[in-house]
């Protein structure tokens, strides 16, 4: 997780990001995101994650550096891939230095860098464009002006992923600029914003998936949508408790039903991050780049 030093409203994405609202007071806006992220950090810890913090840089300046997730991955076969961003000021997010902190206490076998596609104009970003089924190998990804077929293409035949794209919009019509929002799979079940899908076919391929691979599917609405409940994420805690991490207006979006069957896979824990959703137009999935590589050995 990067603990932000200048976030703000990013005008350079506010065009694809309709979840995005200008603050009006941005020193406000980046005092209560710092307190939003400590929170949430501290909702993490709390319930037994090790949470790795990095802290951003005021140079260069990159408003969007609190959501890592787009610009990096990292794989269980010890692969770290670097992405390729649609915003030039969020290019500068990509660190070396932040892969080197981490290759201290993990066994990272290989970087590769999809970052090339820039020069093409054609974008991936991360686990916000992909929201990857990492025990089935399955990559969901709603194809977007961030989301392209090609560069979604490249990373399967690297990662060893199957893709499952399709196009999905927004109540008013408007594309849905990352796939991280509109659905979430965890290891037996699948939030999703399926009325966002509008093509038949599209959505019947993509339930035919979750179906296939065992899935509870557990719908949300627009309304739900728009307040993160499709950001959400599943990860485990230092004793291998289930937790499912969600921020608190997606948590307060939720019925009672869908509650319950969430809490059937895990503890639902949540906290409060509407300045950085607001501003953002992100929510907790977006602020952790969940760390999947083997812990290094000591000693041999």
């Amino acid at each position: 997780m990067i603990r932000p030093v200048s976030f703000g409203f990013n005008e350079q994405t506010a065009e694809s990001n309709a979840f995005q609202t200008r603050g009006a007071d941005q020193q406000k806006v980046q005092a209560n995101a710092l307190a939003e992220f400590d929170g949430l950090v501290k909702v993490l810890t709390d319930n037994g994650v090790n949470v790795t913090v990095i802290n951003d840089t005021m140079q260069p300046h990159t408003p969007d550096s609190i959501f890592p997730n787009n610009w990096i991955s990292f794989h269980a076969g010890g692969d770290v891939f670097l992405y390729p961003m649609q915003a030039v000021n969020r290019r500068l997010e990509r660190r070396e230095d932040i892969v080197k902190i981490l290759a201290t206490q993990f066994n990272i076998k290989h970087v590769i860098d999809l970052s090339r596609f820039e020069h093409e104009d054609r974008f991936l970003e991360g686990t916000g464009s992909m929201v990857l089924d990492r025990e089935n190998k399955i990559a969901y990804a709603c194809l977007s002006p961030r989301t392209d077929r090609n560069a979604l293409a490249t990373f399967c035949r690297q990662a060893g992923y199957k893709a499952v794209s399709f196009h999905a919009f927004d109540e008013n019509g408007l594309a849905i600029y990352h796939t991280n929002v509109l659905m979430c799979i965890g290891s037996q079940f699948a939030t999703i914003c399926l009325d966002s899908i509008t093509d038949t076919n599209e959505k019947q391929l993509v339930i035919n998936s979750l179906k296939a691979t065992n899935k509870e599917i557990i719908e949300i609405s627009f309304d739900q949508m728009n307040h993160f409940a499709g950001n959400m994420l599943e990860i485990k805690n230092v004793n291998e408790d289930t937790l499912i991490v969600m921020s608190k207006s997606a948590y307060n979006s939720l019925t009672t039903h869908q509650i319950s069957a969430l809490s059937k896979y895990g503890k639902l824990i949540y906290a409060d991050i509407s300045t950085i959703e607001t501003n953002g137009g992100g929510s907790a999935r977006c602020m952790i780049a969940e760390v999947h590589l083997p812990v290094l050995v000591r000693g041999r």
